[in-house]
């Protein structure tokens, strides 16, 4: 039985050996690979939500003949509405700093209420805006209008950088038959939540 086992195995060696390097070819079945679809890079962020931050910025106004400009901070918050490519939101602010003096009258601090329409460009929100602002000052206060444009950027989901340029008009500041005019421009810290 030893014999036969050892027999069968020494010709099983020797047909495999032949085999393999006889002329005839192994027929290869052709590999048929599906395509893979590329998922899409995401476009966007959602900038739904709220957000509060810090502002640093300059502050010039001026009033008939007399102007001046000065550093102002300040703190904001507001909501935003991503509806895909357009985001709509609100936002109160306030600003303060040094004294501006425009003859005599000093410019205490600025209240702003905005709203704000962009373009969601991804991890950019490029926008304009457009409210009331009152402007406070040592002899009154008055309301007026005020517009301007911003650009926000995502440093992650939940910190944006940014910056805005806003213009104020106020006629006939506090019924003194002068009119105000005041430009801000400001760099802003936000988180969002």
């Amino acid at each position: 039985m030893k014999r036969f086992l050892l027999s069968t195995a020494v010709l099983a060696t020797a047909g495999s050996a032949g085999y393999a390097g006889s002329a005839d070819t192994a027929v290869v079945e052709p590999m048929v690979v599906e395509p893979v679809a590329a998922a899409p890079a995401p476009m966007g962020s959602d900038w739904t939500g709220g957000y509060g931050g810090l502002s640093f910025g300059n502050l010039s106004a001026d009033a008939d003949d007399f102007d001046d400009n000065e550093s102002v901070y300040g703190v904001y918050g507001g909501y935003d509405y991503d509806f895909g490519q357009f985001v709509v939101g609100g936002e109160l602010d306030y600003q303060t700093g040094d004294s501006i003096e425009l003859g005599g009258i000093e410019v205490d601090d600025i209240l702003r209420a905005k709203v704000r329409g962009g373009y969601d460009l991804g991890r950019t929100l490029v926008y304009g805006t457009l409210g009331a602002a009152q402007l406070n000052t040592n002899v009154g206060d008055d309301t007026g209008i005020v517009g301007g444009l911003g650009v926000e950027y995502k440093v992650t989901e939940r910190f944006t950088l940014g910056g805005e340029y806003l213009a104020h008009k106020f006629d006939d500041f506090d019924d003194t038959g002068v009119d105000v005019n005041a430009d801000t421009v400001s760099l802003r810290g936000s988180f969002r939540f």
